[in-house]
């Protein structure tokens, strides 16, 4: 009789872990946001790090991608473009979110 008891529990605890996943395969070249485009079509700026260092950036309006800027060889790009911890280029641009910062 008390072995009855934990299904429910193990019931609910089952359909629990089964909603964790997205029911999409880990393609992480795909924007799942609200316009859900491969994420080439988004355009991209590059941020300067503290130590002065390169990094993309790019802000569909709802989240952002930032990934080191590497040289052919994996060692940081750090090319000088803009003064550090500060952003060029339109990598907000892209989407047709709006972000209001």
């Amino acid at each position: 009789m008390t072995k009855l008891k934990f299904v429910p529990v193990l019931l609910i605890g089952g359909l629990g872990l089964a909603a964790c996943g997205d029911g999409y395969p880990p393609n992480k070249t795909i924007d799942r946001g609200f316009d859900r485009k491969d994420l080439s079509q988004l355009q991209a700026g590059i941020w300067v790090d503290p130590n002065g260092c390169d990094h993309w950036i790019v802000d569909d309006g709802v989240e952002g991608y930032l990934s080191a800027r590497l040289d052919k060889y994996g060692k940081p790009v750090c090319s000088g473009v803009a003064e550090p911890t500060q952003t060029v280029g339109d990598f907000k641009g892209g989407s047709t979110v709006r972000d209001p910062n």
